[in-house]
């Protein structure tokens, strides 16, 4: 029976999509067509597109958009011909991409488009990010993306935005990860990543043109139960630098309440980091973030006073296994020494789970103070959010009583 179970993971199905598809769009005797082409690779001497969908046994089928403009309203969708993750050219590829293999490398780099002018490395998993940070050099951006959540990285998407050098490569080769997405890699690199055959290595040529992609839209597309299907345009974040911001204040019971404390520049900056890794948040989501460095993230939950706790919880367990490994080189659920544990879990404590100093970002507003309380309790300096909640004096409150200082974007975030 193992055996049987771990067949279904190798098992290649069948493709019965066709190789082009039209989507229509009529109205008042007019008509737009997009019109799509099947995408596929050659490995190992089987040309097929997708192995699977999201699980063994779903055919899918990735098609890029070769024709057509939609233009509705005043919106037109992104031009055909400027791919990206529908136009990969796989370096090397133990077997075919499945489903969500494209839809996590598509949201790292969803993610990766605000971030060109530093080096930077998202690794996501089941289509969240699970570590994102900033660096001087790519190699220290992704060992903190990786240490950010070394656990949940196992196995993800790793994206990267600078050609990948040796000392990368060797850092990512030394973990377990699905697929690699670059821009290029430096002579010598696919070597090392060689010794992982099942690693797919994905050059993307058009990461260097990312930014271009800032802002714009795509028609998306969610098949319902019935075959229904849910069309809107794809999220565009309007929040993207410091003026977009705005010191959270608002108007209760005739009274005035204004945030005290305006952000120092550190705390600017990890708010907006925070705030565009949101965009890329599975909601309801809180993320908290420090040095430009994820160090929580709390994803899909049903109440935001539930995620906030999440997101923190997940910063204490991720510290005290990061601490562990750098010490150790054992995960912190591994190691049996009693007194061990006792001094990593002691200096996670007196860290406040690396919370200390963070930012505390949230994709919608906080209907009540017990949200931003969770993190004002570790010790948070600095919160973004949408606002627009009836108690944001309660929240506005809060902050003033703590000395955290607190900003709008004044747009929601939601991703499902």
């Amino acid at each position: 029976m193992s055996e049987d179970l771990k067949a279904m993971y190798r098992t290649i199905v069948e493709d019965n999509f066709p190789s082009q598809m039209e989507v229509s769009f009529v109205a008042d005797g007019s008509r737009q067509t997009l019109y799509y082409e099947k995408v596929t690779w050659t490995v190992d001497g089987v040309r097929k597109g997708l192995r699977y969908g999201e699980n063994p046994g779903q055919e899918a089928a990735l098609y890029r958009l070769v024709n057509g403009n939609l233009v509705l309203g005043e919106t037109k969708t992104i031009a055909p011909g400027r791919w990206l993750v529908s136009d990969i050219e796989l370096l090397q590829s133990g077997k075919h991409p499945g489903k969500t293999n494209l839809t996590d490398a598509d949201n790292a780099l969803n993610i990766m488009r605000y971030f060109v002018d530093t080096p930077t490395a998202v690794i996501v998993k089941h289509n969240n990010p699970c570590g994102v940070a900033q660096a001087d050099t790519l190699q220290e951006a992704y060992t903190k993306a990786n240490l950010a959540d070394r656990v949940a990285a196992f196995g993800g998407c790793i994206a990267l935005n600078r050609p990948v050098d040796k000392a990368t490569a060797e850092a990512v080769a030394s973990q377990y990860a699905e697929v690699v997405v670059a821009p290029e890699f430096e002579e010598g690199v696919l070597d090392i990543f060689g010794r992982k055959k099942n690693l797919r290595v994905i050059r993307i040529d058009n990461i260097q043109r990312l930014q271009e992609f800032v802002g714009q839209r795509c028609v998306e597309f969610k098949s319902l139960i019935d075959g229904g299907v849910i069309a809107q345009w794809s999220f565009v974040p309007v929040t993207r630098n410091r003026r977009d911001l705005q010191l959270a204040s608002c108007e209760h019971d005739g009274r005035q309440f204004v945030i005290e404390r305006q952000p120092t520049e550190a705390e600017y900056a990890d708010m907006l980091f925070g705030w565009l890794v949101e965009a890329g948040v599975t909601s309801n989501s809180v993320i908290y973030v420090k040095d430009r460095v994820t160090v929580g993230i709390g994803t899909g939950e049903q109440d935001r006073v539930g995620v906030a706790q999440i997101a923190r919880d997940k910063a204490y367990r991720k510290l005290a296994d990061r601490y562990c490994f750098e010490q150790y080189q054992v995960a912190y659920n591994d190691l049996k020494d009693p007194e061990k544990l006792r001094e990593i879990d002691t200096r996670v404590s007196e860290e406040k789970g690396g919370l200390k100093g963070a930012s505390m970002v949230s994709d919608a507003f906080f209907p009540f103070r017990d949200g931003v309380d969770v993190g004002i309790a570790e010790g948070i300096t600095a919160v973004i959010q949408p606002g627009g909640s009836l108690n944001d004096y309660q929240v506005i409150e809060a902050c003033n009583q703590a000395g955290v200082t607190m900003v709008f974007t004044g747009q929601r975030s939601f991703k499902h």
